[in-house]
């Protein structure tokens, strides 16, 4: 970004300077809107689809009302006077006016004023404020945060009617100069995390935060490659985010992102679902209950089938039936990671898979794949059984990010009880705790709310 100068007092001259740093002509949604105003030459700079019409024909109609006697002294004068708009701002840097234009803001320059007059009477497309579809709630709200940051505050503002709901607005990228917005309860909020936090928001240098939130994840923690858990909890529901914020949390909101990111965090809190907050306390504890013995589950269940099949003297006889009686024409190991990657396969494909199609389509994955890959001796009945609970389990999970985290713990389970037997699956037990209990975030916590030096 060039060095910026100040608003000059001639029209012609700003507006000289402003054509040299925008492509007024080379960008059709760029516009220059010359009039007069007061006997005076005006020119009005704005993008286009960013701005209300009516607002501003009900604004330009009074200022065409405006006579060359009544002109005030100064900007400043004429925004209070003549400018029948609730959001007006006087701007004295061409930085500031550029990046309120590239925002969306109308900026007006006036024959005669040494500043610019911004008008704030913009609006962003949008889509609905709908239920997010991963984060369900059967009880709660049905709305959900979207891709504009003043929406989602005003989401958050609604629930919570406090003054000491603080949300501290920045801008994050030399070349995107993205819209963050740092929120917390002043009264409630864990001080030392909040600084902690500002501190390295203000200390980001990147060109652009092109991933929106996950850009902003990266530069605010750098996290080791080694450890796939994730450092943050993300959101899609206002009413989560602001049970958050009155637990004395920290909310980070990302303009074009429909998310919330929630410190700090830890394994609880990863685990934790929408449906938590609305049921009562005994239903409650059952579903976190179940929750994580299921967690648990997925990552052990067939690292934990592999090592006895491995070791079939060491299966008590009341679980022999467990046993697999088919001939085995793949080794086990093979068989699970093949359906490790056929799962993804599968879920990938659905993603991609146009809304009409994905019944009749899951139902040939799911009926005609699976009964005849056991047929014809791919995959024993057993592997798939197990295979499909794990499937259907990560579904349990909130966290996207989180049942990934898992499902490579569970992987490198499965590799180490393969090459090494029971002594593979020991080090690899210990190797998901020490992921678990050492993974530091960014408050300084683990995901056991230990503190690490």
């Amino acid at each position: 970004m060039p060095n910026m100068k100040m608003v000059a007092a001639s029209r012609e001259e700003n507006a000289s300077y402003m054509n040299g740093l925008l492509p007024i002509k080379e960008s059709f949604d760029i516009i220059q809107r010359d009039m007069v105003i007061g006997g005076r030459m005006s020119s009005f700079y704005f993008i286009d689809g960013f701005t209300k019409d009516e607002s501003m024909l009900k604004i330009m109609d009074s200022l065409f009302h405006v006579k060359e006697e009544d002109m005030p002294a100064d900007a400043t004068q004429f925004s209070r006077k003549c400018i029948p708009y609730v959001e007006v701002d006087v701007l004295g840097d061409f930085d500031q006016v550029l990046k309120n234009i590239l925002s969306g803001v109308t900026c007006l320059f006036i024959d005669g004023y040494d500043a610019c007059i911004a008008i704030d009477c913009r609006t962003y497309p949008a889509r609905s404020v709908e239920e997010p579809d991963k984060d369900k709630s059967l009880r709660g709200s049905r709305d959900g945060f979207v891709e504009t940051i003043v929406f989602n505050t005003a989401l958050m503002r609604r629930r919570i009617r406090d003054p000491h709901l603080v949300m501290k607005m920045m801008e994050i990228g030399n070349a995107s100069r993205t819209d963050v917005a740092l929120c917390y309860m002043s009264d409630r909020v864990d001080w030392e995390l909040l600084k902690n936090v500002s501190e390295r928001l203000n200390c980001i240098q990147t060109d652009d935060l092109r991933m929106n939130q996950q850009s902003l994840a990266e530069c605010l923690f750098k996290r080791k490659w080694y450890n796939p858990f994730p450092k943050f909890k993300f959101t899609e529901r206002p009413d989560t985010a602001a049970a958050c914020l009155l637990e004395g949390k920290v909310v980070i909101l990302v303009d074009n992102s429909p998310s919330a990111m929630i410190l700090p965090t830890s394994i609880f809190d990863m685990i934790e679902e929408a449906n938590d907050h609305y049921f009562p306390t005994l239903t409650n504890i059952y579903l976190k209950s179940a929750r994580c013995l299921i967690t648990l589950l997925t990552v052990f269940l067939t690292p934990l089938f592999l090592l006895f099949m491995q070791n079939l003297n060491w299966l008590p006889e009341v679980f022999a039936f467990v046993a697999v009686k088919d001939t085995v024409n793949i080794p086990l190991i093979f068989q699970l990671l093949i359906l490790e990657i056929a799962i993804d396969g599968l879920r990938l494909a659905a993603l991609n898979t146009p809304s009409m199609l994905s019944t009749p389509l899951s139902v040939i994955a799911g009926l005609v794949m699976g009964e005849f890959s056991v047929k014809s001796g791919w995959f024993n009945s057993e592997v798939m059984l197990y295979m499909a609970f794990v499937a259907v389990a990560n579904y349990t999970q909130p966290n996207f990010e989180l049942g990934y985290a898992l499902k490579f713990m569970r992987l490198e389970l499965l590799l180490l009880t393969a090459l090494f037997n029971w002594w593979g699956f020991v080090i690899g037990t210990v190797i998901v705790i020490c992921s678990v209990a050492f993974n530091k975030t960014l408050s300084g916590r683990n995901y056991l709310n230990i503190k690490l030096n």
